[in-house]
């Protein structure tokens, strides 16, 4: 299955295609996506069944199932806009207040979130982004902008008062068979449809970002297309 996961690593371009290259990280089924238009996305999962329900609600995106963070490495140079959402359970106030006291758990805080904002800050002249949670210690690189339980870190100025409000209902209030920002999952046989449902971004959230990101860099724009209209 690795050998496979590479040889799609190879990603090609119709001739004289002029849609925006936007590669999304970690894109579980897809809230973020949701509302972007005229652009040719790579989607990584690492759930095949997660990665199955998104190649159903975006059968023109091309969907690989394998190891976001290598492939960000291997390629975050052939994109001309990235957008990543590492795991975010290690870095959650929620999750460390729970497994610290409840359950005497102490674990590692994952460090590949830092890895990514580290390696986009460094070497990526294009626009990026990387979504995670609020986490429960002083963030070690400052985000760009915070909102509801989002941190948001990016090479693109992003003002949190004008973020679009992520949360449609409490999201302690979603369950199996929710409907959230209008996807459903009561046709797929999925397993924890609740958590997948609790990881989805607001797709208003997703436009909004996107917008930003070339009302600030409109010299990353293919032949001047305006993705604002």
């Amino acid at each position: 299955m690795e050998g496979d996961v590479e040889s799609e690593y190879i990603i090609k371009c119709e001739k004289g295609n002029n849609k925006l290259k936007v590669l999304n990280l970690y894109c579980g089924i897809g809230g973020n996506r949701k509302l972007w238009k005229d652009v040719e996305v790579t989607a990584i999962e690492i759930n095949p069944e997660i990665a199955e329900i998104y190649r159903n609600l975006y059968p023109g995106d091309k969907v690989i199932v394998g190891d976001a963070h290598k492939f960000l490495i291997d390629h975050f140079s052939e994109y001309d806009f990235i957008w990543s959402s590492p795991p975010c359970p290690t870095h959650s106030r929620i999750n460390h207040s729970f497994n610290g006291c409840k359950k005497n758990i102490v674990r590692y805080a994952d460090m590949k979130l830092y890895e990514e904002i580290i390696l986009l800050l460094k070497y990526r002249k294009k626009p990026w982004l990387i979504e995670n949670v609020i986490p429960y210690y002083e963030p070690l690189i400052k985000p760009a902008a915070y909102r509801d339980r989002h941190c948001f870190w990016s090479n693109f100025q992003i003002d949190s008062h004008s973020v679009v409000n992520s949360a449609d209902q409490p999201i302690a209030n979603v369950t199996n068979g929710s409907e959230r920002f209008g996807f459903s999952l009561k046709e797929y046989k999925a397993k924890d449809k609740r958590k997948i449902l609790r990881n989805l971004v607001n797709p208003k959230l997703g436009l909004y970002l996107f917008e930003r990101a070339f009302k600030i860099q409109q010299k990353t724009l293919r032949n001047n297309l305006d993705y604002r209209k």
